[in-house]
């Protein structure tokens, strides 16, 4: 269906029906489902659906202050992932620090609703980054408000783990692939990741992917620098516990010595 083609009473009793059945199965409790399918959600579910990128969700992933990710499936019955963000219970008390200074979000207002439909579409540009470079990362397939459809990371019986939960086999080559993707994103994409942690790292098939991208900054922004030293110094802390040393200054010099 065309997304421009004019919806009749009929076709959008249908569509409100598909919606209420897809949030029916998504097991979550009441609450979560009135602070996370507002009006504006649902239009933008709504138009996701009558465009044919989704046809249910099927149950949340991951659940947080800021938002919620469902594993959905598309009508051809493709597993994706579909993250929304909350535009009435989200508590981003530092969401201006990261959208502030880059130059892609200037024009943006001021009110709480356009910041999250700006974090969306920043994570969205950031994903398609690191889609460019090879970084293993969701794949972003659209946006629309606060609702991002991309790449599903796992199988069909579960979703990806994160790192922070999973027994890693080989820590040693992990940790240099991820600093490796902190260079690449520098160096390639012009970009920092502003938060890496093995909280937003899904681990699959024994590979690292990059996730939570709404914060990275580009490398132009006034506190780039200070996020990449945090970014290193989250992964040698982490992997210290592995036995793996490394010199976090050393690191950064590395990646941010110009060619």
């Amino acid at each position: 269906m065309s997304s421009d083609k004019f919806l009749d009473k009929k076709e959008l009793k249908r569509l409100d029906q598909e919606l209420q059945k897809m949030i029916g199965r998504v097991g979550t409790d009441r609450k979560t489902q009135d602070e996370v399918f507002d009006k504006s959600t649902l239009l933008a579910l709504e138009k996701l659906i009558s465009d044919r990128v989704i046809d249910i969700l099927d149950f949340p992933i991951s659940t947080g202050k800021e938002g919620n990710v469902f594993r959905g499936v598309t009508p051809d019955k493709k597993l994706v992932a579909v993250k929304i963000y909350r535009t009435n219970t989200a508590t981003f008390k530092h969401i201006s620090e990261y959208i502030i200074g880059d130059p892609r979000f200037n024009s943006i207002g001021k009110s709480k609703r356009a910041l999250i439909f700006a974090w969306t579409k920043k994570e969205f540009k950031n994903l398609e980054r690191l889609a460019r470079i090879n970084v293993k990362a969701p794949k972003p397939i659209i946006f629309i408000k606060n609702v991002l459809v991309m790449e599903y990371i796992g199988d069909s019986e579960r979703p990806a783990p994160l790192m922070k939960d999973v027994k890693l086999k080989n820590p040693k080559e992990i940790f240099e692939t991820l600093i490796d993707y902190v260079s690449k994103m520098y160096k390639k994409a012009d970009l920092v990741h502003s938060d890496i942690s093995a909280f937003n790292i899904l681990m699959f098939e024994d590979k690292p992917y990059v996730i939570d991208l709404g914060q990275g900054v580009l490398i132009g922004h006034p506190n780039a620098l200070g996020y990449l030293k945090r970014d290193i110094h989250n992964l040698v802390s982490y992997f210290n516990k592995f036995g793996i040393r490394a010199d976090e200054n050393k690191i950064f010099d590395k990646i941010t010595k110009k060619k």
